[in-house]
This record gives structure tokens, sequence and C-alpha cells, in this order.
């Protein structure tokens, strides 16, 4: 599936998505909004985490079996940790290789390609949506019987688990839109850190599989935004201090209803000043002089950018009523003092010369071509386009 897709493609993905309640767990919709720092299991997971700044992917989903949460919540729990600025993280995952993109691939194609082959017609994400929508939600028994056979090597079972679970990336992914990377290679992305899931995936903990999925789905998701959602890559390690900057600035701008400067942003975050402004110089993002621009895209940006070095339309009409005013002149000189003048000043677009060249070119000393030069320009001065001259030098 190519990322590359206009505009107007893009736009009806975040339409659809925004209809995903439709396709979505009716049971989890209906839940009532809670706060899920209330919850003791959780409580105790951001406790352990403040402590030392980090928590193994396996202790998150050790907690989070003890409690009845939804996929929404799952998700808001890995939030809040960040928000708290403690990382989750995988050993396993850090060190994985890419030896897997060939199969990684092909599982691609037998996931999401099998049936649309049939019917490739239309618009491509409204049928990728429909195509999802069309695999039954497994219960935990399911997920068990195919882990067991994913486990014995059976690749069915591993693109039915994942195939099951596409809707899951989708749910991720468009939390994800507008940051550099277009919302259909955030699926895709996400897509292989499902499959990574299926692959890791150890039933006899108990966990359910979104529990389990949704970290390895955020991982690939905010990994792409920080490897390709820049023309400039930025570090992971910088990304994550940028996304720390913004969310602190926001919430001491909530707080103190102004926006905070940089010496008090950097006392809250416990970094130098001289931090920020690196911080906020990284941050910026470029963008290309050919981006489309106008309501029908017939303009590129920078179309509308001036050259700074270029001539302005009046310079170049100075430039050439001079030129042709001093053609006047020259040409109301003998023909030995006009050469003598264009060579020496290099009038004729060639470059200046000195006496000692000129004279020989016509075979006269320095000081005979210095004499020359005296009385032609002394005869310019007096002539009648000595004052239209002077007017366009001032």
């Amino acid at each position: 599936m190519s990322g590359f897709v206009d505009l107007w493609i893009l736009s009806d993905i975040l339409r659809l998505s925004k209809a995903w309640v439709s396709i979505t767990d009716p049971e989890e919709k209906l839940q009532p909004q809670r706060d899920l720092r209330d919850i003791e299991e959780i409580q105790e997971l951001f406790e352990a985490g403040q402590e030392s700044g980090t928590l193994e992917s396996s202790e998150v989903l050790d907690l989070l079996q003890e409690v009845d949460l939804s996929t929404d919540e799952i998700q808001q729990v890995y939030g809040l940790l960040k928000e708290h600025g403690v990382e989750v993280v995988d050993a396993e995952f850090l060190n994985d290789t890419l030896h897997h993109e060939e199969e990684d691939a092909q599982l691609v194609e037998e996931v999401l390609e099998s049936d649309l082959r049939t019917r490739y017609t239309g618009d491509a994400v409204q049928m990728y949506l429909d195509e999802i929508g069309k695999t039954p939600l497994l219960t935990k028994a399911q997920e068990v019987y195919l882990a067991k056979r994913v486990e014995r090597g059976d690749r069915k079972a591993k693109a039915h688990l994942t195939r099951a679970n596409l809707r899951l990336v989708v749910s991720i992914a468009k939390k994800y839109a507008s940051r550099g990377v277009s919302l259909l290679d955030l699926i895709q992305e996400g897509n292989i850190g499902l499959m990574r899931a299926v692959e890791k995936f150890d039933y006899r903990k108990g966990y359910k599989f979104s529990t389990y999925a949704t970290w390895w789905i955020r991982q690939a998701v905010t990994r792409a935004i920080a490897d390709k959602g820049r023309t400039i890559r930025v570090p992971v390690h910088m990304v994550e201090k940028i996304n720390k900057y913004y969310r602190v600035q926001r919430a001491m701008a909530a707080e103190l209803n102004r926006d905070p400067d940089d010496e008090e942003v950097a006392k809250m975050m416990e970094i130098e000043t001289e931090e920020i402004a690196r911080i906020k110089r990284v941050s910026r993002r470029s963008i290309s002089l050919e981006t489309p621009v106008g309501e029908d895209h017939s303009s590129e940006l920078g179309d509308f950018i001036a050259d700074e070095d270029s001539e302005t339309p009046h310079d170049l009409a100075k430039s050439s009523l001079l030129k042709s005013r001093m053609q006047e002149a020259l040409n109301g000189l003998p023909e030995r003092e006009r050469m003598v003048l264009e060579y020496r000043f290099g009038l004729t677009g060639g470059q200046p010369k000195t006496l000692e060249e000129v004279g020989e070119r016509f075979d006269v000393t320095r000081e005979r071509i210095r004499q020359i030069q005296l009385t032609a320009l002394a005869k310019i001065k007096s002539s009648p386009h000595a004052a239209s001259l002077r007017d366009l030098l001032d």
C-alpha cells in the first residue's frame, strides 16, 4: 500500500477514522469515563515508574491484566505514563533487527491483499477499512487457540490473529495523524508492530492480546514518526525531549493562563535554559518550496518567495537606461578614444584591462593610453549626455 496519497484521499481517511465507532466493540463505547489514576493497580504502576524513570513492558502488562480496561483506557495508561516522564521499554524490541523484513512483507500481502485481489475497484482506503471490518473480533479463547498454533509455526493462524486486530492499529495510528507522516504510512508501520506482537505473544501469562499488542503498535508508530516525520531526521531521544517540552509548556500555559517563558519551562524540566533554545531550534520543521498552495494547488510555495539576490524591476530598468545613454555618449567620440574606454572599463562585456594591456593592443605606451583616456572622459563630461548620466548614477 502506498503511503503517498492525495490530500483528498487523506481527508477521506480522517473522516472514516472519526466514524470508527461503527466497527469497534460497542461494549467499549458504552463504558463510562473514569479517572484511571484512582485505580489502585495503576497508582502502583505510576509509583514504580517514577522511582526509576522506566518500566519494563512486562511489568506494565502484569499490572494491567489485573484490571479490566478497554482498549482506549490501555492507550490512556501508556499516555499518562509518558506524561509523567516514565518510559516503557523492552530490551527485545530495542535490540530487534530487521532480518524479518522479507517475511513481514510476505505476511502483509497475505493479511491485507488476499481478499482485495478480486475486487480492486473504488477508493483503496475505503476498501481497506471495509475489508478489516469484516473480520470478527476474537474471544480470549480464540486468541489462545490461535497463539498456540502460531507457536507451532502455523502461518495461517499468524495471519488470522493479525487480521483480527488490524482495527486496533487504525485506532492507534489515527491518534498520531498530522505529525509529518501520512495516516496510511502510520497504519503500515503499526501493522509491522502488530506482527511483532503476534510473534512474541505468550498466551500462558494470561494477557489479553490487545493489551499486549498496544505497546508494540504504539512503539512502531512513534518510531516511524521519529525516523520519517522530518526531512532532517531527529534522534529518538531528542524527539522525546521535544515532546516533553511541548507537554510541559501546554500544562504551564493552562495553569498560569499565559505562555511561560523559557526560564520557567527550563526550571520545570530541570534543564538549562540554553537546552530549551536548542530544543526549539531542532523542533522546527523544514518545508518544501514545491509545496502546492492555493485552492486549486496550481502554484507552489517557491513562486511567492522573493529572490533577495536578484535585481528589482526598477534596478533592471535603470541599468538598461544607463547602458543606452552611455552608448550614445561613446558614439559621439572618435573611434580610437571610444575603443580605449571600452577596453579600459570593460564596457563591451569583457573584463576591465590595465593601461599596459590596452597599450599593447594599440601598440603605444601605457602613458599614451592614460592621456587618451583623460581626453575622452573630459569630452563626455562636457557633452549633452553628461547631465542624464549623472542623474542615473546618483
